[in-house]
């Protein structure tokens, strides 16, 4: 398993989150509702406690808690973007 972020997903970070050299951003799982996937993938800034995933791109840094693991069934996972929208790839 491993977390990747495009270069469009570091543009939306920087110009539209405000995100800069030295900050850290946690994926996160959130409960979503109902239907056959309840959970969904978050991003927020945050400081790691207990990262299992850990990536590095222009100075931030892209992690995942042990805990939110399960979610990802040993996939990796692409963090992208457009604009201000993020979007969250898994593939095997």
């Amino acid at each position: 398993m491993k977390i990747s972020v495009t270069d469009g997903a570091m543009n939306s970070f920087q110009k539209e989150w405000g995100v800069k050299e030295g900050d850290h951003m946690r994926v996160f799982v959130r409960y979503n509702g109902g239907g056959s996937d309840p959970f969904c993938l978050g991003v927020t800034r945050d400081h790691p406690q207990d990262p299992r995933l850990l990536t590095e791109k222009q100075g931030i840094s892209f992690f995942m808690e042990q805990w939110d693991l399960w979610s990802l069934d040993g996939k990796d996972l692409e963090i992208d973007g457009d604009g201000e929208d993020i979007s969250f790839r898994m593939t095997p």
